[in-house]
């Protein structure tokens, strides 16, 4: 993939991937902040990455050492707490419930449930086992249906 023609084609099939996962585990601001610079480190570094055998479960990492700082400045919270009318469809304490989720916990529920992504991407993507994203997974599931009293057989 070497060359500035490589960089381009990686980030047409790898950024959004890239940063819905960092967008889901630090928030819209701090996620996309991440993935950018993440993928700046990428350009700058590219004759390393290229020839990696996971370059975006690095470049996650990446984006997690960047978002380091930020956090120290400013406690995030990735989703919003208070209920609006923009979604009444949303259960209102589901901003509140995921905030509550350990990082993994929420990164691999929603990637898996909300946006389709199987175990092995997940795995892949975090430098986890499969076995560690399916523990994660039913862990926030069960962490939410708690938090949000949903019974599950009703």
């Amino acid at each position: 993939m070497g060359g500035s023609d490589g960089f381009e084609e990686f980030v047409r099939a790898n950024e959004a991937r890239l940063r819905t996962a960092l967008v889901l585990t630090y928030g819209p601001d701090a996620g996309r902040e991440a993935a950018a610079e993440a993928l700046a480190w990428a350009w700058e570094h590219w004759d390393r990455v290229a020839v990696m055998d996971s370059p975006v479960s690095y470049l996650y990492r990446v984006g997690q050492s960047r978002t380091r700082r930020i956090r120290r400045r400013t406690p995030v919270s990735p989703f919003r707490t208070e209920a609006t009318g923009e979604a009444p469809w949303v259960e209102p304490a589901l901003g509140r419930a995921l905030n509550d989720l350990t990082a993994h916990q929420r990164t691999c529920t929603l990637l898996v449930h909300c946006f389709g992504w199987t175990l092995s991407e997940v795995a892949d993507l975090l430098d986890l086992s499969k076995s560690s994203v399916r523990t994660h997974v039913e862990r926030g599931l069960a962490r939410l249906r708690t938090d949000l009293a949903v019974d599950n057989h009703g």
